[in-house]
């Protein structure tokens, strides 16, 4: 203790020594206010010298850092610079961390945890700043489950109570065709498979628009919606010797995987516009199949809006309409079994009741549940029903129902 001294915050004379981290402080007794803090040496040079050197100076910072949470922000860091996002970026997503850490949710939990929530620290920046990045680029990079990394991306959200915005198609059409080697400056590519990036992009998000407003993106995962779009773009640009590319072969020459419901998606878009061809008429001369649609989508997105209201219609109108076109119709000819929704030459046209309407996809093709099938002999109780020997027992209640049970097996 020291009497000499006062407090220069209170002005009290009571100060005491105290000892943190092993280095004694001279501390007041009523405020609690610190008037020197514990010194530490830095070398064994400077010890011999007396030359001291307070904590704070010494490391740099007034509160140390975990170990665990120093290698969390590295790791947030480390998946910035993968990704090359700007400085501001890489701050937000630090920062992210350290209030994400000091929750209970996330403090106490799994190394693999800790990794998804590094993840979703970036991915809630680039989402924020409109930066066009998917949950699957960042799963790829950390080796993570999809699954695993949603379910801990919806409670850091909820847990920060952060509003994210949802990415546009566009943003996420060029960044998935960012990867593509169709481009002018793969060397690995055929002349012939060659396209410009820009036209494809913009024909790759008018096929994804239509997708849109016909209920194929609803509900879905993006990628193999965009995978097929634009499959179909590229083989609308240059029509020869790009229709008999299929769309394994397609995502070889791109250098991308191909999702597996891309396929599924593919057949969709090729119902859709082949129900859209068969309303114009022009197109009717000619024998529309799904191989030979990817022709004429410029043409069908041009008016794909008043073919979509053609095509889809539903009512008395669309009975009217195709009773007009068969009175001065030709005689019927016979059609090729790979015309698929297009009309011939004046035949009569299907009715929309015929038609399946626009309806999203799980509404038109649900799932099929398994029920089983209850009789209702087997539902009704009359209590005549017979009681299996090994459960006679327990119906047995009073001691004269068991003496009369047992006789009852004596004489069997």
């Amino acid at each position: 203790m020291s009497g000499q001294r006062k407090c220069p915050d209170c002005g009290s004379s009571e100060i005491v020594e105290d000892s943190h981290y092993a280095q004694n402080q001279l501390v007041c007794a009523d405020c609690g206010f610190i008037l020197t803090e514990g010194l530490l040496t830095t070398t064994y040079t400077d010890e011999e010298h007396l030359q001291q050197v307070t904590y704070s100076r010494s490391t740099g910072q007034s509160e140390q850092l975990s170990r665990c949470v120093q290698r969390g922000i590295g790791r947030v860091r480390d998946l910035c610079k993968v990704l090359q996002l700007p400085s501001l970026f890489e701050d937000t997503a630090v920062a992210y961390y350290q209030r994400a850490i000091k929750r209970p949710l996330f403090r106490l939990v799994s190394l693999e945890k800790k990794e998804m929530l590094v993840g979703c620290c970036v991915f809630v920046t680039c989402r924020q700043h409109n930066w066009p990045l998917t949950m699957g680029s960042v799963c790829s990079l950390l080796y993570a489950e999809k699954e695993l990394f949603a379910k801990t991306y919806l409670s850091f959200l909820k847990e920060l109570e952060l509003d994210v915005p949802a990415l546009s198609l566009g943003d996420l059409v060029k960044t998935h065709l960012d990867s593509f080697k169709l481009f002018p400056n793969s060397s690995s590519v055929p002349s012939k498979f060659v396209e410009d990036k820009e036209k494809l992009v913009a024909r790759t998000i008018q096929v994804v628009e239509l997708a849109s407003e016909t209920w194929l993106v609803t509900g879905r995962h993006p990628i193999p919606i965009v995978t097929a779009a634009a499959y179909l773009a590229w083989q609308s640009l240059c029509p020869a010797g790009r229709l008999t590319c299929t769309l394994s072969q397609f995502c070889k020459l791109a250098g991308t995987d191909l999702p597996p419901p891309a396929p599924q998606r593919l057949k969709e878009l090729h119902n859709i516009l082949l129900r859209m061809a068969s309303e114009l008429s022009w197109l009717r001369v000619f024998k529309v199949n799904k191989k030979s649609v990817a022709k004429y989508i410029a043409d069908l997105l041009q008016h794909h809006r008043l073919l979509l209201q053609t095509a889809f219609r539903t009512g008395d109108s669309a009975t009217d309409v195709s009773s007009g076109d068969s009175a001065a119709a030709p005689p019927l000819q016979t059609r090729d079994a790979e015309t698929e929704g297009t009309p011939l030459p004046g035949e009569k046209r299907k009715c929309s009741s015929e038609r399946p309407p626009l309806l999203p996809p799980c509404l038109l093709n649900p799932r099929k549940k398994l029920r089983t099938t209850v009789s209702c002999s087997e539902l009704s109780v009359t209590g005549d029903e017979p009681i299996l020997d090994s459960e006679i027992e327990q119906y047995l209640r009073t001691p004269e129902e068991k003496e009369r049970f047992s006789k009852a097996q004596a004489c069997l």
